[in-house]
């Protein structure tokens, strides 16, 4: 029986999970709460028709830090997807990222001198428009775009996919969020540079299943909700009951928020920053995406994971086949039905499930705030001193991260 945890950890995604691991391991005893219903974050799965589909958008891992993909792969071994999106531009479907393949598609060229002569013959067109108009510096996205890629596919690939995702205007949104576009002169559709990428096998519960092994957990609890609305709630039972087991006493009112020290020594918060510190100097913007999840009476709907649809006139942004993401050749056939899930880029309001954090300058400036305030309770973390909090992950830090920079992140924190 202990008198404390060493960590409450709020939020079972990838950096919480991972870090409850680190620190079990380390011999430091974890309670791991989460406000939805299920463990994972936004990495969980839902088996539909035998398919392990992904609730929260399309899910794959890669790195070329062989550390990362050493430490996940011992938990649960990873399959060989690589990730080859096609984009369906008014019905042509091109290769993506921008390759040969691409170009070919688009322009019919067939050598790597051909490809680039017509990007540079099309930038060539942009700069010199600018310059007539005597613009020096590209003013927004869309003039970025086209000095960096040109018309051609700017227009099919690039403008409508981009102003669905942001639901603005190209001509509305900063230059410096598209810096740079990577092209390749060469055929090859893998999306990725890095060395390793794939899926877990039996899907990405099975990950957060052997992160999270032997360490107490529980959903259904909201950090910021006063206990004293919740009494009757049977998954508050629970927490009170898993805590009577570790010999801790509970008061009757009050957040968790308010009383997690009664719980443990240290807290690794990884929700949205501003509500912990109760919206004090504002609510940060975030996008967020919508799911239109279908179950199709056939093996094979599209061929492919993902297809982005980059016409401003479709609503959604791109269809995912979930099966592809764990099934190849024969094996997709094995399964007469097959589950796919169209996105909806939106405008995150309060109730919606924040995805992408807005980098603009008001939420910037808003967030440094934020982080002074983490600073200040991180601080004691890093001195080994009591009631220290760390705040983790792409809510609490206000910024997108891929799943591998997350495990590193979490892999090299001192436990």
């Amino acid at each position: 029986m202990i008198k404390k945890y060493d960590y409450l950890i709020v939020g079972s995604g990838l950096f919480g999970a991972t870090f409850a691991y680190r620190a079990h391991k380390a011999g430091k005893s974890c309670l791991v709460i989460d406000k939805r219903s299920h463990l994972g974050g936004n990495i969980y799965c839902e088996n539909i028709e035998g398919i392990n589909v992904h609730k929260y958008g399309a899910h794959i891992f890669h790195t070329s830090n062989k550390k990362v993909w050493d430490f996940v792969n011992s938990i649960v071994e990873f399959n060989r997807y690589t990730n080859s999106p096609v984009a369906n531009y008014k019905g042509q479907l091109y290769n993506l990222p921008f390759n040969m393949n691409t170009f070919h598609e688009m322009w019919g060229v067939k050598t790597p001198d051909e490809a680039q002569a017509k990007i540079d013959e099309q930038k060539a067109e942009a700069i010199a428009r600018m310059k007539r108009e005597g613009i020096v510096t590209p003013r927004n996205l869309e003039e970025q775009a086209l000095t960096l890629i040109g018309k051609d596919i700017y227009e099919r690939l690039i403008k409508g996919y981009t102003e669905k995702q942001w639901g603005r205007k190209c001509k509305e949104l900063p230059a410096f969020i598209i810096n740079r576009l990577p092209v390749r002169l060469v055929f090859d559709n893998n999306y990725f540079n890095d060395c390793y990428q794939g899926i877990p096998i039996g899907g990405y519960n099975k990950l957060t299943a052997g992160l999270l092994k032997d360490i107490d957990t529980i959903t259904g609890i909201d950090f910021f909700a006063p206990l004293e609305r919740n009494n009757t709630s049977e998954k508050l039972s629970s927490l009170y009951k898993i805590l009577a087991n570790a010999g801790i006493k509970l008061p009757q009112q009050g957040s968790l928020k308010s009383i997690w020290e009664n719980i443990a020594d240290h807290l690794v918060y990884t929700g949205q920053i501003d509500e912990y510190f109760n919206y004090k100097y504002g609510k940060l913007n975030f996008r967020t995406v919508r799911f239109d999840t279908e179950i199709k009476d056939m093996p094979n709907y599209q061929g492919n994971a993902v297809i982005n649809y980059t016409e401003a006139e479709i609503p959604y942004t791109r269809i995912i086949e979930h099966k592809h993401f764990e099934s190849f050749g024969q094996s997709v056939y094995d399964n007469p039905k097959t589950v796919i899930s169209r996105e909806y880029s939106m405008e995150w309001q309060d109730g919606m499930e924040p995805y992408y954090p807005v980098n603009d300058e008001k939420n910037t400036a808003l967030f440094t705030k934020y982080k002074a305030e983490a600073d200040k309770l991180s601080q004691t973390f890093s001195k080994s001193q009591e009631q220290a909090v760390i705040f983790g992950g792409r809510l609490a830090e206000y910024k997108y991260y891929d799943m591998a920079p997350i495990i590193e992140k979490v892999l090299n924190i001192n436990i």
